[in-house]
């Protein structure tokens, strides 16, 4: 669990990554350290289409300055999130309270993307189901109010 302060460019990679190689004692400008943290966070990824957004925004890591890019975590939830921690009056996590990727950039914004799959919104047998598609919508509300921008893409577009 990232525990450090949050510097005001929010979390960047190059942050995370020295993260991870003081908790590995590794050296963070090798990168095999980057790789590791690479490998160990899209080992949490549920499925293809998630692994495909990780993987391509991962992607520009590699480019020229890459380090000082949000970093793109994956599976987060919501109790763990080090703004949401400090925010006054917090005391549960969401019902639906992991997410599939957060972002925390340089102006503090919190911006949740998901990846959905048909379960969100249809139940077993595939049909629509307005039950399910009212609780989602009724989480991404709460997400808001909690000051959270939360960006959804079924699954099956991609």
């Amino acid at each position: 669990m990232f525990t450090d302060p949050l510097s005001p460019y929010g979390l960047t990679w190059g942050e995370m990554v020295a993260w991870w190689a003081d908790r590995q004692q590794t050296d963070p400008n090798d990168r095999r350290t980057a790789h590791a943290l690479y490998a160990r966070l899209a080992a949490s990824l549920d499925s293809e289409p998630e692994h495909l957004l990780f993987r391509t925004y991962c992607a520009r890591y590699g480019a020229e300055g890459a380090d000082e890019l949000p970093a793109l975590i994956p599976q987060v939830y919501l109790h763990y999130d080090p703004y949401t921690r400090r925010t006054p009056g917090h005391t549960t996590a969401l019902a639906r309270q992991r997410m599939g990727f957060l972002l925390l950039t340089p102006d503090r914004s919190r911006i949740v993307i998901e990846v959905d799959g048909i379960q969100h919104y249809a139940d077993a047998t595939g049909k629509a189901s307005p039950r399910l598609y009212s609780e989602m919508v009724a989480e991404d509300r709460r997400l808001r109010l909690m000051g959270y921008v939360a960006v959804r893409q079924p699954s099956g577009s991609w």
